[in-house]
């Protein structure tokens, strides 16, 4: 669609779109738009006439027009008012945005949807990932919707829930006498012989435009405006990262209403 080229977050080296890529010198990449065409294209207003799904942001999302989602019914998220903490904190507006009601019940939803499209896209077969939670069910979950083989990494100590989350949804799971980092070697060091894609923290780059939509999610709820503050439980931080890209999108597409952007608290 808009989707322009790569850029490196390290130098500002471009790579041409359409390609498997994964980082650059060890860096991530960041997927880049034509703003300008997509501001022609599309207004704000438009999205609310859209499904409320986060494949609504098809313009700011890297899948090409005529290729279709690998979805789970990734369904817009509702902004719930919590007055009662507020009152205890001294807050008058206090907002919890509840991810629980994505498809594999957690935020990991909205990067695999997009990440895993984009493997099938690209006719990868293989993917494996290196998790201590949520991320490798989910990854489970979307491999299984796109007929892929998922492989996944974890520590032994693991929660036994999460373990079940992503053999149940029929990935081979590997549990490892070490940590996250172990795990993450592992996968890196498997993958030219075993000839899997490594769908790691910011080890590709279309995880963080599927969390990106947490922002455009966000702006759009508020009228275009954004938060004072973000409070975001992260480990690998790609939704911060993800956020904060989209915010900076919208800012120069001239969609908000305000120049502030939130201070955001990981």
């Amino acid at each position: 669609m808009f989707l322009t080229h790569l850029e490196s977050a390290l130098d500002g080296t471009r790579f041409e779109a359409g390609q498997v890529h994964t980082v650059h010198q060890g860096r991530p990449l960041w997927v880049r738009y034509d703003l300008d065409a997509i501001r022609r294209a599309v207004r704000p207003a438009d999205f609310a006439s859209r499904q409320p799904s986060l494949w609504r942001y098809r313009e700011l999302l890297p899948l090409p027009a005529d290729v279709e989602p690998l979805t789970l019914g990734e369904g817009m998220t509702p902004l719930l008012p919590c007055p009662r903490l507020g009152n205890q904190l001294g807050l008058s507006r206090l907002f919890v945005k509840d991810e629980s009601q994505l498809p594999t019940g957690s935020f990991k939803s909205r990067g695999m949807t997009v990440a895993v499209s984009m493997a099938k896209h690209f006719g990868i077969k293989r993917l494996a990932i290196p998790t201590a939670g949520n991320a490798g069910g989910a990854l489970a979950a979307y491999g299984a919707r796109a007929s892929m083989e998922v492989f996944v990494f974890m520590p032994h100590d693991t929660p036994a829930i999460n373990q079940m989350e992503a053999h149940l949804a029929g990935a081979k799971v590997f549990l490892v006498n070490g940590l996250i980092t172990d795990c993450g070697r592992i996968v890196r060091e498997g993958a030219e012989r075993m000839g899997w894609f490594d769908m790691s923290t910011l080890k590709e780059p279309y995880r963080l435009e599927g969390k990106k939509t947490m922002g455009l999610e966000l702006a759009e709820q508020f009228a275009w405006r954004l938060p004072d503050v973000i409070l975001y439980p992260t480990g690998g931080g790609t939704g911060l990262i993800g956020m904060w890209k989209a915010f900076q999108e919208l800012r120069e597409l001239g969609w908000l209403k305000t120049d502030k952007l939130p201070r955001l608290i990981a």
